[in-house]
């Protein structure tokens, strides 16, 4: 069990951060992979998937972060998220809506201000590259929270990280968390950019130690997002590391997750990999923008035996 004293001793200096971290079991990239596979072709019975489309539907971030975002859109976007088909109130809601900073407080208001049941969500710390001063980060975080923001997604500083300066990247997250206050803070590694399954788990650790809530795989802006494998060794992750420390965090893959197909796929991962506790909104979430579509449609399909087709539900 890590204690505060010895979670303390690891992150006391950048040699002790890099004993721990390289001390943790490597990852076996060939048994990860086929594990991954495996998983992917369990198949569940018409009831179960049922609740799975149901269950995915309230685990959404339900994004939308490019440079042509507009009030207007945002505010469709935030209807969407609480009513995901108008014509079905037995639709839950989706569990946030992120954007940019700029439009966290345009969110805040579309979603019903104070007491509202869709968190926002907003990106900051200079996403999605991260390269940017550390006061500007903090500054980027307390903006995004005093706006109203419930949860703020961080970018970690890849180079740094790559570079093997881990006392710079868990000093950044804990200086995000810190300007955060009380705001969830997801800790985007942008596994795409780490290369290997053993960087992938050392990052994970290392925001986890530093106070993340969540860890999360992607910006969705570099090519290869979210993937089993990688989501798989981030599971085994936080499992460990609630083992070790007491503490539970939770896992966001974000990118690429488009289908019924692909939900249901990583909603069996997380259950065979870290078990049940993690299939709540409250610890797994799927960040994604088209996939809300595809899983209405598929509910309308077992509901009515047809399906509406994507011109039925609106382009977000």
């Amino acid at each position: 069990m890590l204690d505060d004293a010895r979670l303390s001793d690891i992150a006391s200096s950048e040699a002790s951060l890099r004993r721990f971290l390289h001390g943790l079991p490597g990852v076996d990239q060939t048994g990860a992979e086929a594990r991954a596979a495996t998983l992917a072709t369990r198949s569940i019975k018409t009831t179960a998937k049922q609740y799975a489309i149901d269950l995915a539907i309230s685990m959404i971030d339900l994004t939308t972060l490019e440079g042509q975002d507009t009030p207007g859109k945002v505010r469709a976007l935030c209807a969407k998220a609480l009513r995901p088909d108008p014509s079905d109130r037995t639709v839950p809601r989706v569990a946030a809506v992120c954007v940019y900073p700029d439009l966290v407080a345009t969110a805040v208001e579309a979603l019903g201000g104070a007491g509202r049941t869709v968190k926002v969500a907003s990106v900051a710390t200079g996403f999605p590259s991260g390269r940017t001063s550390r006061a500007v980060k903090e500054t980027d975080t307390r903006e995004a929270v005093a706006a109203g923001a419930d949860e703020v997604d961080m970018v970690i500083d890849r180079g740094a990280f790559l570079a093997g300066r881990y006392g710079a990247v868990f000093d950044e997250i804990v200086a995000v968390k810190q300007a955060a206050g009380d705001a969830h803070l997801k800790v985007i590694l942008e596994t795409g950019e780490l290369a290997t399954y053993d960087n992938v788990r050392r990052a994970s650790w290392l925001a986890m130690l530093a106070g993340g809530d969540f860890i999360k795989t992607s910006t969705g802006k570099v090519a290869p997002a979210a993937t089993l494998p990688v989501t798989l060794v981030m599971l085994e992750a936080v499992r460990d590391f609630r083992e070790a420390t007491g503490r539970q965090v939770g896992v966001k893959p974000a990118g690429g997750i488009r289908t019924t197909k692909d939900a249901v796929k990583y909603l069996v991962l997380v259950n065979e990999t870290a078990g049940d506790d993690w299939l709540d909104p409250d610890w797994f979430r799927l960040g994604a923008s088209s996939l809300l579509n595809d899983l209405l449609m598929q509910r309308q399909k077992l509901a009515t035996g047809r399906y509406a087709g994507p011109d039925y539900f609106t382009l977000d």
